[in-house]
């Protein structure tokens, strides 16, 4: 079976640099522990805010460790070190649009500044490339999405979308726990699985 490999990127120049620990890397690795049923394993970087050494993380971890997905962290404000949306349209094949959409929805619901984020997410080959928020609140609630008091969804998460994205791009099958995200696909796409 084709394992999911994940690629994550911090992004922060105060964390490469040692200034203080980077909260992104950990935080990812726990949601998706937690979110994830699926096998799969992570390839991490941890880099400044350099466009180059964004850009060559980004081409490391889908042409050299073939991942499926790449989930950045930081740098995606309109502040002039953050260019992590930069790097990532430089190396891209396509551009997704309807991720960064609706990361900016879903932040737009607790902060007005949500919309001087410029957060994008690409296709690079049969990866799928997304920019997350800086903050790890902000990162849990652009992947899971808003829910009432009886965890109930009210806006989808993006992470909702992302399995049949993989799909699509002839990725591993992905199933995720119903707790966390419920994967969306169309009846046609699903599979019964021994998961």
């Amino acid at each position: 079976m084709n394992t999911l490999r994940i690629g994550l990127i911090s992004v922060s120049d105060r964390a490469a640099n040692g200034i203080y620990q980077d909260l992104g890397l950990p935080l990812l690795e726990e949601w998706l522990g937690q979110a994830l049923v699926s096998p799969f394993e992570i390839e991490k970087r941890l880099v400044p805010d350099e466009q180059p050494m964004i850009e060559q993380a980004i081409c490391d971890l889908v042409d050299e460790r073939f991942c499926h997905l790449v989930l950045t962290t930081g740098g995606t404000g309109p502040a002039r070190r953050d260019v992590t949306p930069d790097a990532t349209l430089a190396v891209a094949d396509r551009e997704m649009p309807g991720f960064g959409e609706q990361m900016r929805q879903i932040s737009l619901n607790f902060v007005p500044t949500a919309i001087l984020s410029r957060q994008v997410a690409v296709i690079r080959k049969q990866s799928l490339v997304i920019n997350l928020p800086g903050q790890p609140k902000s990162i849990k609630e652009t992947l899971e999405g808003l829910k009432d008091e009886e965890g109930n969804s009210q806006v989808a998460g993006i992470f909702a979308s992302v399995p049949y994205c993989i799909q699509l791009l002839e990725g591993p099958y992905i199933e995720t726990n119903p707790q966390i995200v419920v994967a969306f696909r169309p009846k046609s796409a699903r599979r019964e699985t021994n998961i």
